[in-house]
């Protein structure tokens, strides 16, 4: 029985391998750990360029439009103006005054709102009786637009950091919960199953099983978290401030300075990228078994 069970068990691998429990008198499985199914046939350095292709034909079309005058300098100022009002924003540290601001608040705000909703869409999906208790009035208030509870928090808090930050963290909190209850929820019943026939506690269920099969679903939601807090952020800025790149962006739009207004734009795009990049990182590093696509 011992040399049916040998024959047919997964090849050996090194000893750092976890090996699965089994029955006494029985050889042992060692277990590979999961690696990535494929990795991507096309080459770095190809892949790179198609994604900087789009962006450089754009910047290419607007230089050659502002050279050729098609392009009015008071409608949309020329990449090189563009390039020298940042230089001169950043020499005089401005910018880096307004952008720490504005980082500061995007960021806290998404600490307190994700992980909020993170910790409500991990209980609601493990109990029915907290979803019962929680899930209805989570999906009333996600049907509230967050940028109107503005006035409100402007009434209950003030002006000040506050308001701006409890409204970033409501805006963060929304796609994290959705996500994190459908990634728990969605488990496959048959290895809960499984997991209960070889006694594995509750907390091993949830940090061995739940966790792991739920963090597809909470990287969609951290995206759509910093997704969502960016978009706060700028409504934040935009409509009640006195410091960060929203209030830059209206003093440029107040004195018709339309190459800082694109300075503050670009900003705002390369922080969506910034964290876009910085999730699938997280990917890689937290789910390598999944699969990289080939083309």
């Amino acid at each position: 029985m011992t040399s049916t069970t040998a024959a047919n068990s997964w090849p050996a691998t090194d000893d750092a391998t976890p090996v699965a429990a089994t029955a006494p008198g029985v050889t042992p499985i060692r277990l590979t750990p999961p690696q990535r199914l494929y990795e991507s046939s096309r080459p770095r350095w190809l892949s790179l360029s198609l994604r900087v292709l789009v962006p450089l034909l754009i910047l290419l079309a607007w230089a050659l439009g502002s050279y050729s005058g098609a392009i009015a300098e008071n409608v949309l100022a020329p990449p090189w103006v563009v390039l020298d009002s940042a230089w001169r924003l950043t020499v005089s540290g401005v910018l880096w005054h307004h952008l720490s601001l504005s980082l500061s608040r995007a960021g806290i705000g998404l600490l307190l709102g994700g992980g909020f909703g993170l910790c409500l869409g991990v209980v609601s999906g493990l109990s029915k009786v907290a979803e019962e208790l929680i899930d209805p009035t989570v999906q009333m208030i996600r049907a509230v637009p967050f940028l109107a509870l503005i006035p409100l928090l402007i009434v209950w808090f003030g002006i000040g950091e506050s308001s701006k930050i409890i409204l970033i963290a409501a805006g963060a909190a929304k796609p994290m919960y959705l996500n994190a209850f459908s990634g728990v929820r969605n488990v496959d019943p048959k290895i809960i199953e499984a997991a209960k026939i070889f006694g594995l506690s509750r907390w091993r269920m949830i940090v061995e099983i739940h966790f792991p099969a739920a963090l597809p679903s909470l990287m969609v939601g951290l995206r759509l978290s910093m997704t969502m807090s960016l978009l706060a952020l700028i409504g934040v800025e935009v409509i009640n401030t006195t410091q960060g790149i929203g209030f830059l962006m209206l003093q440029a739009q107040e004195y018709f300075k339309t190459e800082i207004l694109i300075v503050c734009v670009v900003i705002y795009a390369l922080f969506g990228l910034s964290t876009d990049l910085l999730v699938r990182w997280l990917e890689r590093v937290v789910m390598p078994w999944r699969a990289v696509a080939k083309k």
